[in-house]
């Protein structure tokens, strides 16, 4: 039997949760002679390569030592956004006296209920990625760390699995940042978290990137005060800095104090307080704080699996190496997710699933570098992006146009009072072909699909300015962009040879 878990608080649901992902009385299957493909993590990449390849007939083994359904389900995508959706109700209570809502005075949240309803609901869920259901789709799953034994073996516990082909879906974990005293001084992370059951009145964040803000501004709301650190100049790093600029004008609003381009060098334990040394800007400060949340990077999972015994070169920081087919430096083992990809989502690893299907089970020649994968970041407003920025294309000698869309423009916005928003769109110089955008708007993560599906498909910016948008919809700013697009079009020459035609036709 696997060893035991336990999810804490012990409350019922996550004991639910616990006996569908890793059931304290699970019996591993007896190993088949020899299985199609082997599995080693059971997180996104995992678990779509395992039940993708068993539904097309495959014998497949699904090794998790863990939870069943990774970061996503148990620490990540899931319990995150229903703590974000908490905070976005709160929000909307404090800020209905703009709409003409008059709301009771003394509404106030409950933290240990918002806690109760995010383990609920992961729960509720966590049956999609249960190892009962894995079984019952054709799915040999063993609990337990699985370990390379020789070129076609993988040990787990007692049983030894032989393998035709392999993939390692382990994934990352949270990254845990060199600065002195912290670990005496005790830190949460992503993982721990949602263990939470009463809220810090004073929480520092260490990273301004997605994990960091996105639980910055929940708790902020909730009524912590929060202190976000970042070392960059900016929050999000990755995004466009107009777009970044517009999500960090809301943490600031909803009061969260932001100290960017600062390092945290130390931290130790004083009285009641934990306290944060920082520097920056030249000068040393101290961040007295009752509770310090890491959102400081992800560190791949490669301990332990044996890799330089089966020839998979790696490194620890950017994880498997693989080619573009996701192949490993070992032709018979393939890597997906997190564990191997600088695109550390789940709809990212997702996609890398299906390609190491096609790969390791039909010789496909299926390349990860033809996804078109979007990001986005949950804040309020959102950020989502796809393709390159501005930087990136630049970095490249890419040459580009840019058409905006503020949303102090857009009807819908106005309407919703969410005017705080754009549409960036970036084509290539001298044609309509989508190289990028970004959007900042309140369910930006929806409004980024279309301009992903347009990319995907090779349609430009012309066929968005064809395409009608229900009116009026916040989404109409990507209409109104490619509208831009299209006015570019018509130069001075073009111009007066309408004119002409059009003065002709009133001759006429």
């Amino acid at each position: 039997m696997p060893d035991p878990v336990r999810i804490l608080p012990d409350d019922e649901h996550n004991r639910t949760l616990v006996a569908n992902v890793h059931p304290p009385d699970w019996v591993n299957p007896t190993p088949a002679v020899r299985y199609n493909l082997v599995v080693i993590g059971a997180g996104t990449a995992g678990l779509i390569t395992a039940i993708g390849a068993a539904g097309l007939g495959a014998r497949v083994a699904l090794i998790e030592r863990e939870l069943m359904g990774g970061d996503c389900l148990n620490v990540g995508c899931v319990p995150s956004k229903a703590l974000i959706r908490s905070a976005r109700a709160l929000s909307a209570v404090r800020d209905a006296g703009q709409f003409g809502v008059e709301t009771p005075a003394g509404a106030k949240l409950n933290f240990a209920a918002v806690m109760e309803r995010m383990r609920r609901l992961r729960a509720s869920i966590s049956p999609n990625d249960s190892a009962e259901r894995y079984r019952a789709q054709g799915v040999d799953v063993f609990l337990g760390a699985g370990r390379f034994q020789g070129g076609d073996t993988i040990q787990v516990g007692d049983a030894v699995l032989r393998f035709k082909k392999t993939v390692i879906a382990t994934g990352a974990r949270a990254a845990r940042p060199e600065i002195s005293g912290l670990a005496d001084v005790g830190y949460l992370t992503n993982e721990t978290v949602f263990t939470l059951t009463e809220l810090p009145q004073r929480l520092a964040v260490i990273g301004a990137g997605p994990i960091g803000c996105e639980l910055a501004q929940a708790f902020a709301r909730f009524g912590s005060q929060v202190t976000l650190l970042g070392s960059a100049p900016q929050i999000l790093p990755r995004e466009e800095c107009d777009a970044a600029a517009l999500v960090e004008s809301a943490l600031k609003r909803d009061g969260i104090d932001l100290r960017l381009g600062c390092r945290v060098f130390r931290a130790e334990q004083r009285g009641g307080d934990k306290v944060l040394h920082l520097e920056g800007n030249g000068a040393r400060q101290e961040l007295s704080t009752d509770a310090i949340l890491v959102g400081a990077g992800r560190a791949p999972n490669v301990e332990g699996l044996n890799l330089e015994g089966v020839g998979v070169d790696y490194d620890l920081k950017a994880g498997v190496h693989v080619d573009d087919r996701l192949r490993t430096t070992n032709p018979r083992i393939f890597a997906a997710g997190d564990v191997c990809s600088q695109f550390q989502f789940t709809h990212a690893a997702d996609a890398m699933a299906r390609i190491v299907i096609q790969n390791s089970l039909f010789f496909g020649r299926a390349k990860a570098s033809a996804l078109v994968i979007p990001w986005c970041t949950y804040t309020d407003p959102e950020i989502a992006h796809v393709g390159l920025s501005e930087s990136t294309a630049r970095e490249r000698g890419i040459p580009i146009d840019t058409f905006v869309q503020n949303f102090t423009h857009v009807d819908r916005a106005i309407l919703d009072g969410e005017t705080e928003g754009m549409v960036k769109i970036h084509v290539r110089r001298g044609s309509d072909t989508i190289a990028g955008a970004t959007v900042v708007a309140s369910h930006a993560g929806e409004m980024i699909s279309e301009i992903t599906l347009a990319i995907t498909a090779g349609s430009g910016l012309r066929t968005l300015a064809r395409t009608i948008h229900p009116y009026p919809t916040q989404a109409e700013a990507i209409k109104r962009a490619a509208d831009a697009y299209n006015r570019t079009r018509l130069t001075p020459l073009v111009k007066s040879l309408f004119a002409r035609w059009l003065a002709w036709g009133r001759g006429g």
